[in-house]
């Protein structure tokens, strides 16, 4: 039995989820982790001299039960609850993939956080311009919700120093741009995640 595990990472609002869960429709054998499972409760999230709570950081997290959640999948992923029958139109070349399970995770802070990366098979990371990126934020409903500057003075300058701090230290994330449609970025991702598959069978 093998297993893959692809981390689905980015910006904000670029589009993570989405492709997460269109992606565990196509795959066989796939299951779906979410970081924002794993969000401290408000009253354990720091805040600032500005009154901004610090969301966007790794101790908003408990990143070491996502860590365990990930591993414990890893041990036994036919019990994690992975419905696996074979996906809507699936294509031959997946037929005889029945031993090979895939975990992807989504979450806008993947990359900065050790343990975590040496779990990836394949890591992807979803970028949006600044003003694409406060748009669709804000369109979105967030418990607590944004306070007014709180997406200039926390998330986007947060987004801007792990994007920097994961060019400068990994290589082969692949990045993907988040104003592509939908369609668009599925086929990407999904024709390369088969291609990882088809190694992993060799």
């Amino acid at each position: 039995m093998k297993v893959l595990v692809i981390g689905l990472g980015g910006v904000t609002n670029g589009g993570k989820t989405t492709l997460a869960e269109k992606l565990k429709k196509m795959l066989p054998n796939c299951d779906v982790i979410s970081q924002d499972d794993f969000f401290k409760p408000e009253s354990e999230v720091e805040t600032d001299e500005r009154g901004f709570k610090l969301y966007d950081v790794l101790d908003a997290l408990y990143m070491d039960e996502m860590v365990k959640s990930i591993r414990s999948w890893m041990k036994n992923p036919g019990s994690s609850g992975v419905v696996t029958e074979e996906p809507q139109n699936m294509c031959d070349n997946l037929k005889n993939t029945d031993h090979v399970y895939i975990l992807i995770v989504e979450g806008f802070l993947l990359y900065s956080y050790e343990p975590l990366n040496e779990l990836w098979n394949r890591r992807y990371f979803l970028t949006l311009p600044y003003e694409e990126c406060k748009r669709r934020r804000s369109t979105r409903v967030y418990q607590p919700a944004d306070t007014p500057g709180y997406f200039d003075g926390h998330v986007w300058p947060m987004y801007l120093k792990y994007k920097s701090e994961l060019e400068e230290n990994a290589s082969n994330v692949v990045y993907l741009d988040g104003t592509k449609s939908q369609e668009e970025l599925l086929s990407c991702v999904y024709s390369d995640i088969i291609q990882e598959l088809k190694k992993l069978r060799e």
